[in-house]
């Protein structure tokens, strides 16, 4: 990974309200909409598994989501702060974040040359609500009342509590706008084809591959530098790797494993030609998470102890080859709170005479019998191997006896659903840039870890507090107090924040712009250059 830029990987501070309205018509020079440049040829292991964005909520979905699909706002590349996209300008109005009002730009078509009304906004809205995909992110929008529409360019949106993050929610994949003339109001769309008014058309789309071509009716901020990207799905690593130093692609992005890219890169450095490993910051990130009424680690000093073991500096050197960092809070460094709490209460190497005296206090004499659950195909190619270096790691103190079992992806998550593990890894990429999506998915009603917390002090006064606040940088003590009393309570320990990283041949540039912590894959910032 490069040095952190300081632009990307800058927190939020500036409260969302005045940045929405200091933005009100910026970013709007559609020059760019034409396309031009070679058309650009990428690899990666992940499936897009849905093309109609009421269903899809996985990171394959939500690239053609934010390449096909506009929303109403979009983030900026190297910024955290939603811009206007679709919109002319959107603000809260009255004195609390339950009303957000946007309108709409002038002369705005779907690439079938439809109109983009407000009834569209509406319509998408309520779709995704009333379908309500297992797979999909209506859970994003479960903020939501009702949408009005004044008229053809005005939508109001009223929730049912304050949440200053909607603006942040309505920016990501969650947001995208359909055609209604185009999509069922009562089910998914299933002739894998797409007609949004964003960036690119989805031209071709099979199971093994996905073709995009710029749309010429496209009015909005980005400045196309391509004409066209073609994505094609490998089903191996192995196979993604050779693409891509064969040139039968022009880049990989995700997929490939921690010692292909740091082999890759090594490699890189040796030579003047052949692919380079671009990296850019990110939040993605990894916890062990323990369900606290299983009797293995129902007594808070196992957890404890399990914390005081954990050497997470090794893990990252030997098992992610340094392609991820040592993670000590539950907010990831880069987003506005983030704090050290598991290393200011644990420390950053392993304390066997306090976890043995954590597990003393709890009556625990002999070595503590556990199991640790993993996935190989959910969380990561390296996830298996971080388990067990956890257990090898807890085992060598001669306090557990620790082993590791690992189960398809469908079976771990029914496991983990109907509470039949105890402690098990949980890999999360955040859907916007800011704290409330690493803590209310957590630790807010309908935990997404399943794991039986919770803490009246963060669901009934913290996760309300910071939700009401427009100006996130003024939630940064809420956040760090959620996240002390976090590393008191331990109902999950924070492993590692991963770096996001492309590989690219000769000749391919603006991935920087791709790979920040907004995890917003944008196509077109991507150019390859003519050859001679």
């Amino acid at each position: 990974m490069r040095k952190r830029d300081q632009r990307l990987a800058a927190p939020i501070g500036a409260g969302l309200t005045t940045a929405l309205l200091a933005l009100t018509g910026c970013g709007t020079n559609d020059a760019g909409a034409a396309g031009n440049g070679e058309p650009v040829v990428m690899g990666m292991t992940d499936k897009v598994k849905a093309v109609d964005p009421a269903s899809g909520y996985e990171p394959g979905s939500w690239l053609l989501f934010n390449n096909v699909f506009q929303s109403l706002l979009s983030f900026p590349k190297g910024g955290t702060t939603p811009e206007p996209e679709a919109a002319k300008s959107c603000t809260f109005t009255g004195s609390d974040s339950k009303v957000f009002r946007c309108t709409l730009k002038d002369g705005l078509t779907f690439s079938n040359g439809d109109p983009l009304t407000s009834k569209d906004v509406k319509y998408s809205f309520d779709r995704t609500l009333r379908i309500k995909d297992r797979d999909g992110p209506a859970v994003m929008l479960s903020a939501l009342d009702k949408v009005e529409t004044p008229d053809d360019k005005t939508v109001v949106f009223h929730l049912k509590t304050p949440d200053a993050t909607f603006p942040m929610k309505i920016a990501s994949g969650a947001g995208s706008i359909v055609n209604h003339t185009e999509y069922p109001a009562d089910r998914l769309r299933t002739d894998g084809k797409a007609v949004g008014s964003g960036v690119y058309t989805l031209k071709e789309y099979g199971p093994d591959k996905a073709v995009f071509g710029v749309n010429a009716s496209y009015k909005g901020p980005a400045q196309v530098r391509n004409s066209g990207m073609t994505v094609k799905f490998f089903k191996s690593r192995d196979k993604l790797k050779k693409a891509v130093e064969s040139g039968d692609v022009d880049l990989a992005y995700r997929g490939l494993e921690a010692k292909d890219i740091a082999g890759l890169n090594k490699a890189s450095l040796k030579q003047e030609h052949g692919p380079k490993v671009v990296d850019g910051s990110s939040a993605e990130a990894m916890y062990l998470v323990f369900n606290l009424k299983d009797p293995s680690v129902k007594q808070a000093g196992v957890r404890k102890a399990i914390a005081y073991l954990l050497d997470r500096s090794t893990l990252v050197r030997d098992v992610y080859q340094r392609t991820a960092e040592p993670l000590y809070s539950v907010v990831p460094a880069g987003i506005t709170g983030h704090n050290t709490a598991f290393f200011d209460t644990y420390g950053d190497r392993p304390q066997p005479a306090k976890a043995k005296a954590a597990l003393h206090a709890e009556g625990l004499n002999g070595k503590v019998p556990l199991t640790l659950w993993a996935t190989p195909d959910r969380f990561g190619p390296g996830t298996v191997a971080a388990v067990e270096e956890i257990a090898q790691q807890l085992n060598a103190s001669g306090l557990f006896d620790a082993k590791v079992r690992s189960v398809p992806t469908e079976e771990f998550g029914k496991g983990v659903t109907e509470g039949r593990f105890g402690a098990y890894i949980r890999g999360w990429i955040p859907d916007y840039p800011d704290p409330d999506n690493f803590t209310q998915p957590f630790f807010g009603k309908d935990s997404v870890l399943v794991n039986n917390y919770d803490s009246p002090t963060i669901s009934g006064q913290l996760l309300p507090k910071t939700a009401d606040e427009p100006n996130r940088g003024a939630t940064k003590p809420a956040f760090r107090e959620l996240q002390n009393i976090v590393a008191q309570d331990v109902p999950v320990i924070p492993i590692w924040q991963g770096k996001q990283y492309a590989v690219a041949r000769d000749g391919i540039s603006g991935l920087e712009w791709t790979l920040d912590s907004s995890t917003v894959f944008r196509f077109w910032e991507i150019r390859k250059a003519s050859e001679a």
